[in-house]
């Protein structure tokens, strides 16, 4: 079998110089042994004896970048993919192709073929062209993860090759932002499902979750977490807030915070983003939390009224409105927020079961719902002889209060006249016992 070197030997120098560090290179199986500063010569056999085959080396060097050298048909086409192939989502990959022919360097066409083998539209700078084209694609998902390929084509000579490139994109399976609703003294569960077992990331990262609260500058870390090398998720939590649970036992990837008995202070911004070599990713969930309060509180008296407010966290968007409905009511008894407002009221002057909605596109995403009871008569006997005993009670102590008073003063008077007639008395006795002396 001969050797794909062979054929292209006058052409381009198949002798790489590798920077190796006593690396082992494994291709078509073989190992060869290079040494740092020195050549090294790669072999790549024809298939079935097939003398216009195609060979591929793939060599990576310190997770930077991916480079694959392909030869066909005394072609020899150099692709580099920026990252090593490995991304985070919403980076830019950049493919860099370059070609050395014993011929004339033709023009090239160049597409690119997403996992599902559709052509992506890509920005191609063609400065040095044709000895050179840069492919950029912007703004990599997390869904594009996979095996990828680049079509390079050409009439004369002909050239119609193929070259696959792996590419891996770390992120989260929903990374659009998520509005999470609910009302006061539910639970609320935040959740977001990483991709790193999926696609089988090898490499080590770190994470973190903050809070921004609704109508706060203020950012609170939650908790941080690191993915390992053997891909094991470990979660710390950061912050002395109590009102929050960090859900533990999964092994899919899945990142929870559950909220029990959530209040409206609790609503905001929830930030959970991955880091790797410097490069950052987030996905955001925002949390929207609806409360409804009666002013004045308790039933409502014959003839009296209330006031139903109904409020969410943090301002709506254009598309969305609360709307206030009374159960059986008519079209008069309904009222509904302005635009951008995030409270509505109605006022109520008869029993009824009220219904508040948060609207989103004709869709009703949460509704809580309040109860005007009649206060009954009875209860209105009740305050009032409530009133008449507390008025009985009071006059009865002042009465007493009069009598153990006048009491007091007829005891003192008593105590001073029996002083002063044993004063008489005394003065009576003394004065006898002189007359008795004189005699």
């Amino acid at each position: 079998m001969e050797r794909c070197g062979a054929v292209v030997s006058c052409v381009f120098a198949v002798i790489l110089v590798l920077q190796l560090g006593l690396t082992p290179i494994m291709a078509q199986q073989e190992q060869q042994i290079g040494i740092a500063g020195k050549e090294v010569i790669l072999s790549c056999k024809a298939i079935n004896n097939q003398k216009d085959g195609t060979c591929t080396w793939k060599y990576k060097y310190k997770e930077v970048s991916s480079t694959i050298i392909s030869f066909s048909k005394a072609q020899v086409f150099k692709v580099t993919i920026s990252s090593n192939g490995h991304f985070l989502t919403n980076e830019d990959l950049e493919l860099t192709l370059m070609q050395n022919s014993s011929h004339s360097q033709p023009h090239l066409s160049i597409k690119l073929f997403n996992i599902n083998n559709n052509i992506v539209t890509t920005e191609i700078l063609q400065e040095e062209a044709p000895q050179k084209y840069i492919l950029k694609l912007k703004q990599l998902k997390a869904i594009d993860s996979g095996t990828w390929m680049c079509h390079v084509y050409s009439n004369s000579p002909s050239i119609n090759q193929n070259i696959s490139f792996d590419v891996k994109v770390l992120g989260f399976e929903e990374e659009r932002l998520e509005i999470v609703y609910t009302t006061v003294g539910n639970t609320a569960i935040l959740s977001w499902h990483l991709n790193f077992r999926k696609i089988k990331w090898k490499e080590g990262f770190t994470g973190k979750l903050n809070w921004e609260p609704q109508g706060n500058t203020a950012i609170h870390e939650l908790l941080n977490f690191s993915v390992t090398t053997h891909q094991e998720l470990h979660k710390t939590k950061k912050s002395n807030h109590i009102w929050f649970e960090i859900s533990e036992g999964k092994t899919d990837g899945t990142m929870d915070v559950k909220i029990p008995k959530v209040q409206l202070n609790h609503s905001g911004q929830y930030k959970c983003q991955l880091e790797i070599n410097g490069r950052r990713t987030e996905s955001v969930r925002a949390l929207v939390v609806m409360q409804v309060t009666a002013i004045p509180a308790g039933p409502l008296s014959r003839g009296g009224k209330m006031t139903l407010l109904c409020q969410v966290s943090g301002p709506l968007p254009s598309n969305a409105h609360l709307l206030w409905e009374r159960v059986n009511g008519t079209q008069m008894e309904m009222k509904k927020s302005k635009q951008h407002e995030a409270k509505v009221e109605v006022n109520v002057s008869a029993p009824g079961l009220w219904n508040c909605h948060l609207v989103e596109d004709n869709n009703k995403k949460i509704s809580l719902n309040y109860t005007v009871e009649e206060a009954h008569v009875w209860n209105s006997y009740a305050v009032i002889g409530i009133i008449i005993g507390a008025s009985v009670l009071v006059i009865g102590l002042a009465c007493m209060c009069i009598i153990t008073g006048m009491r007091w003063q007829r005891r003192r008077k008593r105590a001073r006249r029996m002083a002063q007639a044993k004063q008489y008395l005394l003065e009576k006795k003394t004065c006898q016992c002189q007359r008795r002396m004189y005699k």
